[in-house]
C-alpha cells in the first residue's frame, strides 16, 4: 500500500520518483521537483481525483463540488485553486500527503489510532545529475542488499530498481532520469529515452567492476578508518554510509558550495561553514555540506 500510495501522492503533487525503497520501519524515496509552472483546472481536479483511485460516495460528491466551484470563477474559487497549487511541486507537502494518508490507512486497518511515523523526515538536496544523482540512486535501492534480505536488488519487491526491471514504465522512465545526461554524453545522443542502457548502466553501478560484494562491515570500517584505505563505491554503498542521510547537501564541490551561504542563514549557524570532501571510498567528486561528527558508517 505504501508503495502504490509513493506513486499517488507524487502524481499528485507533481514530483518525479526516480527511485525508491521501503523497509520494514522506514523508507527512502528520491525524487526531482519541477519548477512550478500554472496548471489549469482540468489538470488540478485530474491531480486530486489520482489521490482517490476508487472513490467513495463522499468523495465523489467532494470532486463534483471541487469542480462546480472552480468553474464559477471569483475570490471563493481562487482562495481554493492556490490551496491546491500550495500542496504541489514541494517535497514537504510531497511528503506530508504521502504520510498522512499512509497513517490514515495503517490505523484503519489495523485498529490502531494516533501517530504512526517517529519523527518528521530528513532530506538531502541532491545535485540532479552525473555521479551524485547515480550515486545516491544506488545508495536507496542497495538497501536491501544492507539489510541482509537479498543478495539483488532486482528480487526486492519493494525498490525502484526492481520495478523497472519487472518493467513498470515509471519506474523504468525515473532510472532514465538518473542515467540521462550521462547517457547522451556517451552516445552523443540527445535525451530521447533510452530505458534499456539506463537499467544496464544503473546495475553495472549497483555491482561495480571488481567491486568485493561480499561485504564484512567491520572489514570495511577497518580498511577506510584504521588503515586509511579506499574502496570502490560499489563495495562501501553495503554499507550503512551517513552522508547519504545526514549529508543535508550533496554534489559537486561547486554546487554544495553554492548553498553554504543559505544553509548557513537557514540554519542560524554562527561560523561560515566548508564544503567537506566525502571520505571512505572512492566517490569521486562527491562533497557535502555537512560535516560529519562521528564515523562516516553508521
Amino acid at each position: 500500500m505504501l508503495r502504490k500510495m509513493i506513486w499517488q501522492a507524487a502524481d499528485f503533487s507533481g514530483v518525479e520518483v526516480l527511485t525508491y525503497c521501503i523497509l520494514s520501519n522506514h523508507f527512502h524515496v528520491l525524487v526531482r521537483v519541477p519548477e512550478r509552472d500554472s496548471l489549469s483546472d482540468g489538470e488540478l481536479l485530474r491531480r486530486y481525483s489520482v489521490l482517490y483511485p476508487q472513490p467513495t460516495k463522499y468523495q465523489e460528491a467532494s470532486v463534483r463540488v471541487l469542480e462546480q466551484l472552480l468553474a464559477s470563477g471569483g475570490d471563493e474559487a481562487e482562495v481554493v485553486r492556490q490551496r491546491l497549487l500550495m500542496r504541489m511541486g514541494d517535497v514537504s507537502e510531497f511528503m506530508k500527503t504521502l504520510k498522512q494518508r499512509f497513517s490514515i490507512w495503517f490505523n484503519s486497518t489495523h485498529q490502531r489510532y494516533g501517530t504512526l511515523w517517529a519523527e518528521r523526515f530528513k532530506s538531502v538536496l541532491v545535485e540532479g545529475r552525473g555521479n551524485p544523482l547515480q550515486t545516491m540512486a544506488a545508495y536507496i535501492d542497495l538497501n536491501p542488499v544492507r539489510a541482509g534480505l537479498v543478495q539483488d536488488p532486482k528480487d526486492y519487491r519493494f525498490c525502484g530498481y526492481a520495478e523497472a526491471v519487472a518493467g513498470n514504465k515509471l519506474a523504468r522512465h525515473g532510472l532514465w532520469q538518473v542515467w540521462a545526461d550521462w547517457l547522451g554524453r556517451q552516445r552523443g545522443e540527445s535525451r530521447s529515452p533510452d530505458l534499456g542502457g539506463a537499467l544496464e548502466s544503473h546495475r553495472m553501478f549497483l555491482f561495480g567492476k571488481g567491486a568485493d560484494l561480499r561485504v564484512v562491515r567491520e572489514e570495511v570500517v577497518r580498511m577506510i578508518e584504521a588503515e586509511q584505505g579506499r574502496l570502490p563505491a560499489a563495495t562501501v554503498l553495503r554499507c550503512r554510509v551517513r552522508y547519504f542521510t545526514d549529508g543535508a547537501v550533496l554534489g559537486s564541490a561547486e554546487f554544495v558550495r553554492g548553498y553554504v551561504d543559505a544553509w548557513q542563514i537557514t540554519r542560524k549557524r554562527k561560523y561560515p561553514l566548508k564544503v567537506n570532501v566525502m571520505k571512505g571510498g572512492e566517490w569521486g567528486d562527491l562533497a557535502v555540506i555537512q560535516g560529519l561528527r562521528r564515523q562516516v558508517f553508521g
